[in-house]
């Protein structure tokens, strides 16, 4: 008995314009599929997931620690009495602003991200 697989099965052939047919390339191409499983996904319904949409999740999460960690370095700085006793007043509120302005790049560059999606 053998096993039935894809490569032993038989073929669906669909006449498209060269056009047409350069679109379904390009649109399997930017999900990351080969055309024949592009074109499976959408003859069977299923919802076709692109490589970029995965891409943007892992910049996402890279920038999100980035932001985490910046935020617990801040906190961390502002509760060691210590560590503040070394700066003047005007020194702590600049080196405040400045951490808080990286923070904003970060949450702003998520943004961007998110939109690209």
């Amino acid at each position: 008995m053998t096993n039935v697989t894809r490569k032993n099965s038989p073929l669906i052939k669909v006449r498209v314009l060269p056009a047409e047919k350069e679109a379904i390339e390009e649109n399997a191409r930017r999900v990351g599929l080969s055309t024949s499983a592009y074109l499976r996904n959408v003859g069977l319904g299923i919802e076709v997931r692109g490589v970029l949409d995965q891409q943007a999740v892992v910049e996402m999460s890279k920038v999100n620690g980035d932001i985490g960690r910046l935020g617990g370095l801040l906190k961390m700085w502002l509760t060691n009495d210590e560590r503040l006793a070394l700066f003047n007043q005007q020194q702590l509120q600049e080196s405040i602003v400045e951490a808080l302005a990286k923070i904003k790049v970060l949450q702003d560059e998520l943004l961007q991200v998110v939109k690209r999606l």
